[in-house]
């Protein structure tokens, strides 16, 4: 029972990495999704603008911004940046700086140096669109420039991208964290700071009563 007990203990621990995989595969998911959504919203004000004004414009096409679009792609932006945010914090920083380091690193270490280089440049390519979109929607007035730019849509697949890098990274910083835990299992060496100094002064007898040798006595 006392094995049972301790098995049943250490379980829960296991399934830490699943559940924040699950967790940022839902957020990217769901900015995705609302980042199409938003497309799809911003179309449909343009489509009913045009239909009011009976005015189209082959390439230069001006609208009004959609409200609704505005709060999907909002949101999509707030939900990238949070999965990236857990992605880091959960899998810390795992970043070769020279290429002797980079050789002598373990597959598991270069893949998780390879997926947080990547989960930041998709991050950084679905901010920028999703915030290019925002900022089409957020004006009072109507605006003019080329139509069908579709930030949302590109920014909402990115999200997709930006999630399955997150989550790699995630599952192979945990498998560079085993690895270093199995080949120093009692963490760290902890060295007092500064340089060893030996003790002052002449070395000391032990503690203890001191025995004198008596003289011998004079033939």
């Amino acid at each position: 029972m006392a094995i049972d007990g301790q098995m049943h203990v250490r379980n829960p621990g296991q399934f830490i990495v699943p559940f924040v995989c699950l967790l940022i595969i839902a957020m990217d998911l769901t900015a995705g999704i609302l980042g199409i959504e938003a497309e799809v919203a911003q179309n449909k004000a343009e489509v009913a603008q045009n239909k009011v004004q009976d005015l189209r414009v082959w390439v230069l096409q001006c609208r009004d911004p959609s409200y609704q679009a505005f709060k999907l792609g909002f949101v999509a932006v707030v939900l990238l940046v949070f999965a990236h945010t857990i992605a880091n914090l959960f899998g810390g920083c795992h970043v070769v700086y020279s290429r002797p380091e980079l050789d002598r690193a373990t597959s598991n270490k270069q893949f998780a140096m390879t997926s947080l280089v990547l989960s930041w440049i998709t991050l950084i390519i679905g901010f920028v669109l999703l915030i290019a979109g925002v900022m089409h929607n957020s004006g009072s007035r109507k605006s003019c420039g080329v139509s069908n730019h579709r930030y949302f849509s590109i920014g909402g697949i990115t999200c997709f991208i930006h999630g399955m890098f997150a989550v790699s990274y995630c599952i192979s910083a945990a498998a560079v964290a085993k690895e270093e835990k199995m080949l120093n299992p009692h963490g760290p060496i902890m060295y007092p700071p500064g340089p060893m100094m030996n003790p002052p002064g002449p070395m000391m007898n032990p503690p203890g009563p001191m025995h004198h040798i008596a003289p011998s006595a004079p033939a």
